[in-house]
């Protein structure tokens, strides 16, 4: 029997395959129970404490919507500058302040190890909605789910992995997830941004198919699903580097009418240049139905987390 209570989510290795199929067992009960009504009262009276030091759209609001349609309440920030932080005060001193106030955290923040790190001192479960570089866990349930609901299945699935994976935290949350459901990757990047060393290890220690490669037709051409990502320009501390790599890959409606017109889009975004707008009509553009699912996905783990499910 699958029990999530009490526990932190804070990188896509820690779940089981029993515990991710849970996952998206609840997240499709709670999306049932949504089209008969708009909230559910599950959480009445529970508070989630929103924090962002790092900017962003769909995450944080996901997180906050999901918290509201499960019937309860959220209190946080939406920006560091806002905070104490700007003071001077220490994240672990943060998060002993918030923990006094909140059931549950969901927290962003620019630093590597900033989730365990607030794990650590917090008796409040912390979700982690991405550390940096590191991992963004719940994001990977999520692109699961839309898999899932996509093409009916994620066993046996090719999986094209594109863009900038050596800074990618859903890509490196994505492939420990994937891993427990046969899947096939084919990871398309520049030299300078392929996945870390360490992640490919992990990946063959488990015995995941997987292979490089620079060329995103040939790899579209073998691929069910593209997991389009930006190149982050966040992450370069050479901006000169940034304008070299910022293009690298673009893909056009005419590429996936001409290789693989039954090809899963998908993209965490937001999106700048890697994928151009006139793919987004395609019926299999799933990145809009994507943001949408990340409210179930997350309905699902704050209601594990609290013991609810």
């Amino acid at each position: 029997m699958v029990n999530l209570e009490g526990k932190d989510i804070l990188d896509g290795a820690q779940f089981s395959r029993e515990e991710i199929d849970f996952t998206m067992s609840v997240a499709d009960d709670f999306r049932k129970q949504l089209k008969e009504r708009p909230a559910i009262d599950l959480l009445k009276g529970n508070i989630m404490a929103s924090l962002f030091f790092e900017p962003s759209t769909r995450t944080r609001l996901s997180f906050e919507t999901a918290m509201h349609r499960l019937g309860g309440n959220v209190v946080g920030f939406s920006s560091a500058e806002s905070t104490s932080t700007a003071k001077g005060e220490t994240l672990v001193d943060t998060i002993r302040t918030v923990d006094q106030y909140a059931d549950v955290i969901a927290m962003r923040h620019p630093q590597i190890g900033s989730a365990k790190e607030a794990a650590a001192v917090a008796k409040a479960p912390v979700l982690n909605g991405g550390d940096g570089a590191g991992q963004h866990p719940t994001q990977a349930l999520l692109d699961l789910y839309t898999i899932k609901s996509e093409r009916g299945h994620v066993d046996g699935t090719t999986i094209v992995l594109c863009g900038d994976l050596k800074n990618g935290r859903t890509v490196h949350a994505g492939v420990e997830i994937y891993k427990h459901y046969n899947c096939k990757l084919i990871m398309v990047a520049p030299e300078q941004l392929k996945m870390p060393a360490d992640i490919l290890a992990k990946l063959r220690d488990h015995g995941v198919a997987f292979e490089e490669t620079t060329d995103l037709e040939a790899a579209l051409a073998k691929g069910d699903v593209l997991y389009m990502t930006r190149i982050q320009k966040e992450r370069f501390t050479d901006p000169a580097e940034y304008e070299r790599l910022k293009g690298s890959y673009i893909l056009t409606r005419e590429m996936v009418e001409r290789i693989q017109p039954k090809l899963t889009i998908m993209h965490p975004l937001p999106r700048v240049n890697e994928i151009t707008t006139d793919v987004d009509s395609l019926t299999n553009a799933a990145y809009f139905r994507q943001v949408g699912n990340g409210v179930f996905v997350r309905m699902a783990l704050i209601a594990s987390v609290l013991g609810k499910v």
